[in-house]
């Protein structure tokens, strides 16, 4: 094939504005769950004095069954629940105060996982040269907290954004042209 038929068939496929040829970007954690709701299902398996280590292990939301799982010790307990001086220990859920009671003896496992996809779309030519790009963004957060004393879960809170659907366009009148004085010219 001659460099006169490749760039033929480049300027072809960038005018007939084929979205597969855009960048497209997927960040994840590794994790147990496919969705939040699986995440959110599987917390809600924990009872507060009753869940068991070994249990919580089984449910994938222990750091020797999830790689993910960040272990919160005393102090990272306190500064979570005791931000500052405006937050007392009257305040917090008689299970907080009650590890932060037991200092050494309570420990956290915090879990955040997240599948989050990036993808432009629109027309390639458009989009290479800087003229117009659109970027869709989906997926899901999650975010858990144990707390365990003793050797059993006493506390659980969870949170996130169960369904994450934004877009981002930008249009630039000059396209590549904006980018290069920006660089040149530092504006």
């Amino acid at each position: 094939m001659s460099i006169r038929v490749a760039v033929m068939v480049v300027l072809c496929s960038l005018a007939c504005g084929c979205t597969s040829l855009l960048p497209r970007s997927k960040e994840s954690t590794h994790g147990p769950w496919a969705t939040y709701r699986d995440a959110q299902l599987t917390f809600d398996k924990v009872i507060p004095g009753q869940t068991t280590d070994a249990e919580l292990r089984d449910l994938k939301l222990h750091p020797d069954s999830n790689a993910n799982v960040v272990i919160l010790n005393y102090s990272d307990i306190v500064r979570r629940f005791l931000p500052n001086s405006s937050v007392t220990m009257s305040d917090l859920d008689s299970a907080v105060k009650s590890c932060i009671d037991a200092k050494t003896a309570c420990i956290g496992y915090e879990i955040n996982q997240k599948i989050v996809n990036k993808n432009r779309e629109g027309d390639v030519a458009l989009d290479v040269l800087g003229f117009h790009r659109i970027t869709e963004t989906t997926g899901w957060k999650f975010n858990g907290l144990v707390l365990v004393k003793k050797g059993t879960a006493i506390y659980t809170l969870t949170g996130g954004q169960p369904q994450i659907k934004e877009q981002e366009e930008n249009t630039s009148v000059l396209g590549p042209v904006q980018g290069l004085s920006s660089k040149l010219f530092g504006f």
